[in-house]
């Protein structure tokens, strides 16, 4: 007898959906395997044997991460930690793909943000903080590394609270630091978990202390112990309080401190989180906030990727589930075709590995096969209509001409350039000239660029070189392309067109930019691509 699916409003209760974000080296990775370890997910992070060699991290599946040792692809990871299903979407750490991240964290329901103590805010993470302060969603802060020499932790909040502007509240707070690193204390709780560095990928053995028996075993040194005490006494003192309300409005941050590597601080942080950070909420779309309870499924598609399992040349679309009950076999409405599609082979994703699915709830995430018809973007809904809002398009920094040196392998040329644009990729750009056909490549950064090259050649069998061409900004006329016709001739800038034929000027550096909107102030120019709803964008 099988047991009676829960109500749609116990499985929204019991979920949690975050993705991490950092800056590359802050850890990512490593935190993402323990919290997998700690969940049951995995057995041992990062070193479980196959074939006599250790497998990669579960979260890295593509070859080229594999090779280069970095994340360079969202991924998504759902498992269950006591009675809450967490729905983990790891990110990119590396700064050249953070156009992915910002696709993954449009459905995302809270953020946790990872630090290096040692470093505190870096770029990327400022970056992406401004993403989630866009999209108002809550952050979560993890100072990891303090097994090692770092920063002082007073001075990494006061960084939190005059760079973003988020107020800081300690959750726990280091005794020591590097090698004198002894453990945290637990502000709610008062008591203290004593560091103690576990086997290399094993869970770690937590031995917790009230303060006072701290003190009587001599567990850790006086000197130690009394300037932790007096750091949290200032803190008290500055009189801020875990207030919930500002921490979903991501006006207030909990801080974590903790060292991933060896699994100190994971479990606490995990336990504290679980309870802090807000349920699956409602979506806006355009007409109006959809609650995760209404009963008629709907969600969007946030991500693409191709050939996820080279042996079949498969393409996935992921889609965020943000109310009703998906189930196997639905026939759903796509939004921006009008279509009925039934979803008949629903997934199940954890990194690369994949599970047909019989239902699936709010702060889900569901692999659904793409013969090419879905897009980055996209609402599918059953009932009422409901379509949510795009996911814009952000400024590239790089350019180049992608060229393919063999006219035979044209067909496999485009059809791994028009694959990879439809994922997201990169960006795709167009000359104006007809006569000039070639794809314009417009990256973020150099690695973005290598990885379509390497993906073109080992999953299309195509062979193509760059041509960089000397720009670094692009910005888009938002009145469109009779709006750049009123103008006329402009100078020391470049005119393409996007995969949606929308006019794009480039622009070699911001002064060549600033002195055209001086010569031309009625024409509007935008750093993020307009959303495209309900148009097919143009293929190579």
């Amino acid at each position: 007898m099988t047991a009676a699916p829960e109500s749609l409003h116990e499985a929204v209760e019991r979920r949690r959906n975050f993705a991490i974000i950092s800056h590359p080296d802050a850890g990512k990775t490593t935190l993402t395997e323990k919290l997998l370890l700690y969940g049951g997910a995995i057995q041992q992070a990062g070193a479980v044997k196959a074939r006599g060699e250790q497998r990669r991290v579960t979260s890295d599946w593509m070859e080229l991460e594999k090779q280069r040792g970095i994340s360079i692809t969202s991924t998504v990871l759902q498992f269950d930690y006591g009675s809450t299903t967490i729905n983990l979407l790891d990110t990119p750490g590396h700064q050249d793909f953070s156009e992915d991240t910002y696709r993954t964290l449009a459905a995302a329901d809270n953020a946790v943000m990872l630090e290096d103590a040692a470093k505190g805010l870096e770029p990327q993470t400022r970056k992406l903080f401004e993403v989630c302060r866009m999209r108002r969603i809550p952050i979560f802060t993890f100072i990891n590394k303090m097994d090692r020499p770092g920063r002082e932790p007073l001075e990494l909040l006061d960084e939190l609270e005059a760079e973003l502007g988020l107020v800081p509240w300690a959750v726990n707070w280091p005794i020591g630091s590097g090698d004198e690193f002894r453990g945290v204390i637990d502000r709610q709780g008062h008591r203290v978990i004593l560091f103690d560095r576990a086997e290399r990928g094993r869970q770690a053995r937590e031995q917790v202390l009230s303060l006072e028996e701290v003190r009587s075993s001599g567990a850790v040194e006086e000197e130690l112990l009394s300037r932790a005490l007096e750091e949290l006494e200032l803190l008290e003192e500055a009189g801020a309080e875990l207030e919930m309300d500002a921490v979903h409005r991501g006006e207030l941050t909990p801080v974590f401190f903790g060292s991933a590597m060896t699994n100190f601080g994971v479990r606490p942080f995990l336990d504290a989180f679980l309870d802090l950070a807000q349920r699956p909420m409602a979506r806006s779309s355009r007409e109006g906030p959809v609650p995760p309870e209404h009963p008629d499924f709907s969600g969007f598609v946030f991500k693409l990727q191709a050939n996820m399992d080279p042996r079949h040349r498969d393409r996935v679309a992921f889609v965020r589930v943000c109310s009703g009950r998906f189930e196997k076999d639905m026939t759903v409405r796509h939004a921006r075709t009008g279509r009925s599609i039934r979803l008949s082979r629903p997934q199940k994703l954890f990194g690369q590995e994949r599970a047909v699915l019989d239902d699936a709830y709010p702060g889900d995430v569901i692999g659904l096969n793409n013969p090419g018809m879905f897009a980055i973007g996209d609402t599918l809904y059953v009932g009422r209509q409901v379509e949510y809002e795009g996911i814009p398009c952000f400024s590239p920094e790089l350019f180049a001409w992608l060229r393919n040196p063999n006219p035979s392998a044209f067909k496999s040329f485009r059809k791994g350039v028009n694959e990879l644009r439809e994922e997201g990729a990169v960006q795709i750009l167009y000359d104006t000239d007809q006569s000039k056909r070639d794809p314009i490549l417009a990256a973020v950064g150099q690695l973005q660029m290598e990885v379509v090259q390497h993906r073109l050649q080992s999953e299309y069998g195509v062979a193509t070189r760059l041509e960089p061409l000397g720009f670094s900004l692009a910005r888009w006329v938002e009145e469109g392309w009779p709006a750049l016709d009123a103008v006329g001739r402009l100078f020391n800038c470049k005119t393409v067109s996007d995969a949606w034929n929308r006019p794009v000027l480039l622009f070699k550096n911001s002064w060549n930019l600033q002195q055209l909107q001086e010569d031309h102030p009625d024409l509007s120019l935008s750093g993020v691509a307009p959303v495209a709803s309900g148009v097919e964008p143009i293929a190579l």
